[in-house]
């Protein structure tokens, strides 16, 4: 993948997108407060080192990223959640090619997200503690109750290691395999990951 060391650069690798593009970054320019960097190989436009939005090209369409999106009022109800169900702050705001970009109304959302940053506020994030065990956990519980008090026993993020682990593999023989690894882990009292932290 090419690596863009400026905005322009980024810009003029999608000219299908760059009209669409250049507005979208004259607009955002227009705010004192922003500085633009480069970020995960796209524009991305911070306050006192803090990101507060990203521009992106894509297939289909443009965008503009805002990293604590969730905060906007959004009255226009244009933004996207980045990933439903499990993105909690970050929202998209997205272009086609028949969109026209309405200049006042994205500066109106690029301003408050700057001032959202200089005020200090950002989305509080929900810990998702909830965990999913799988059959071959509950099996391994069911046949060993001394593996089932071990599990309780570790905290709520190293139970939801294990619980993972297990859960996203996708062939039954691997979820075998696995299992048989982390048994004597759980049984030591270890998370799946405590020799990498």
């Amino acid at each position: 993948m090419k690596k863009y060391a400026s905005a322009e650069e980024y810009i003029a690798s999608f000219p299908e997108w760059a009209a669409k593009l250049h507005v979208l970054r004259n607009i955002v320019l227009k705010n004192s407060a922003v500085k633009e960097t480069i970020k995960w190989n796209i524009p991305v436009f911070t306050v006192d080192g803090k990101n507060i939005l990203g521009l992106s090209a894509f297939k289909s369409h443009v965008g503009l990223w805002f990293y604590q999106g969730a905060l906007l009022k959004d009255e226009a109800n244009l933004l996207v959640n980045a990933q439903e169900g499990k993105t909690q702050a970050m929202r998209h705001w997205k272009f086609t090619v028949a969109d026209i970009i309405p200049e006042d109304l994205v500066k109106v959302y690029i301003d408050e997200a700057v001032q959202y940053q200089i005020d200090g506020k950002t989305v509080v994030m929900k810990k998702d503690t909830s965990i999913v065990i799988s059959n071959e956990l509950k099996v391994a519980f069911e046949a060993d109750k001394k593996l089932e008090t071990a599990f309780e026993k570790l905290s709520n993020y190293k139970q939801k290691e294990y619980a993972e682990y297990i859960s996203t593999a996708k062939r039954v023989a691997t979820k075998e395999s696995r299992l048989k690894k982390i048994i004597p882990m759980i049984l030591e009292g270890k998370g799946l990951n405590d020799s990498y932290r």
